[in-house]
């Protein structure tokens, strides 16, 4: 099964607004870490499990968001989930660049929306809307390849961990046991 959203990634050394455009992607906080941007202000990268060596450097108001949703204290964080999507709206320089947003985390008891600023002087609401924590569902067994496939891209797009997907991969049939 070819990984388009993989091969369409930007290179970088950091997930941006590029890496959301095919759609929202729900990632797992592996650990967080402190850094300085080169004007030497305090900056927090949070690194993704399925996204090694591409920390999210979030800005301050999915930070914000993530303090909303979770409180400050990050040591929680890890093993928690995160939906972030591509926001073309995203202004930087007075021009609308686009840029990630935080849509949905796990963990959250309700959903919320959060009126933060965007600029001196003007806000914007943000909706937050929580993702399942659960279990996944058990993995059904494949007729054929294409079942495997399609099962694979429902899940993704629910949000499902890596563990699951990489257990759905082993699960699916190959072309030679198809044809048996």
């Amino acid at each position: 099964m070819a990984d388009i959203r993989a091969a369409i990634q930007p290179r970088s050394d950091q997930l941006n607004y590029e890496s959301f455009l095919s759609g929202p992607a729900v990632l797992t906080i592996e650990r967080t870490e402190d850094y300085r941007d080169e004007k030497g202000q305090p900056r927090v990268a949070i690194h993704m499990v399925e996204q090694p060596g591409k920390p999210f450097k979030a800005n301050a108001t999915n930070l914000r968001l993530l303090a909303i949703a979770w409180g400050d204290d990050d040591t929680d964080w890890p093993g928690r989930r995160v939906q972030l999507t591509a926001d073309p709206t995203i202004v930087y320089g007075g021009k609308a660049v686009g840029g990630i947003v935080v849509t949905a985390v796990s963990h959250l008891p309700q959903r919320f929306t959060a009126k933060l600023s965007v600029t001196r002087g003007k806000k914007r609401e943000f909706p937050v809307e929580i993702l399942p924590t659960e279990q996944p569902p058990p993995i059904p067994a494949f007729n054929t390849l294409a079942d495997a496939h399609a099962y694979y891209r429902e899940r993704q797009q629910a949000g499902a961990s890596p563990n699951e997907l990489a257990a759905i991969q082993a699960a699916a049939p190959t072309e030679t046991q198809e044809n048996t």
